[in-house]
């Protein structure tokens, strides 16, 4: 058990640097797609190879980039790992990409705040532990733009896997990156999931489903009034629900 979990705070293990990109042209990653024909793959093993990667039609991307078209020359921020195939997607349709991982920064930190903590418990210092404080000292290091730098937002599910008090200040802190007008693509599970994956565009109605290793656990499923009052700054608010228990919604600024 880690210094952090003793202290009723989640941790995990990885680099101590959040990852962060900013890019105007393509870069090179490779994939495996699923044998044609073959059965979608169950979310289960943290393990999951890249080759069980399959794709998801998907009504929320159709209707991000109804809301996008005619902008010329927009801005998007993909709070995932950077993936060749959505920088593609968006760069090919005249969008200035910038990729941050908002929820590998988040397990950098709580390793961080691990070490530092057990440097000052040894020294007899204190430090202030509320959910509201840590997740303030978090963004001071992250999601640090100008404000209306962006158009759009891939947030994919990252919600579901941070702290509320993060969430919450995650929130705001889009709310203000974003020009008037502009969209949030977010996703929500209706239950735990028992797996983790990431979200790669392939065009413009499917979405790549990939089973990677699970970065940070699920922390909560939001209810419809939550997610309604996360996003209450928001003018409008539009679901699709899916069989696979996964909600897009858009919100437009």
């Amino acid at each position: 058990m880690s210094f952090l979990n003793k202290l009723g705070i989640g941790a995990g293990s990885g680099s101590t640097q959040g990852v962060r990109h900013e890019v105007a042209g393509p870069i090179h990653l490779t994939s495996r797609p699923r044998t044609p024909g073959a059965p979608p793959p169950q979310a289960g093993s943290p393990f999951a190879s890249a080759e069980l990667e399959y794709n998801r039609l998907s009504n929320g991307l159709k209707e991000l980039l109804w809301n996008l078209d005619g902008l010329e020359r927009g801005t998007l921020l993909d709070m995932g790992p950077a993936s060749q195939t959505t920088l593609s997607f968006f760069i090919e349709r005249g969008f200035r990409v910038s990729s941050e991982d908002i929820l590998r920064s988040w397990k950098s930190f709580l390793n961080e705040e691990e070490a530092r903590l057990r440097q000052e418990f040894a020294a007899g210092e204190t430090v202030e532990m509320t959910p509201s404080a840590r997740a303030a000292r978090f963004m001071k290091e992250n999601l640090q733009y100008p404000r209306s730098s962006f158009d759009a937002v891939l947030l994919w599910d990252l919600l579901d896997y941070l702290e509320q008090a993060v969430v919450k200040q995650v929130v705001a802190s889009l709310t203000e990156l974003l020009r008037p007008g502009g969209v949030v693509f977010a996703m929500f599970h209706s239950k735990k999931p028992e797996g983790f994956q990431r979200y790669r565009v392939v065009n413009s109605s499917t979405l790549q489903m990939v089973p990677t290793t699970v970065v940070c656990p699920a922390q909560r499923v939001y209810q419809n009034r939550e997610i309604q009052d996360l996003f209450g700054r928001y003018r409008t608010m539009k679901s699709f629900i899916g069989r696979d228990q996964l909600r897009e919604t858009l919100f437009i600024k």
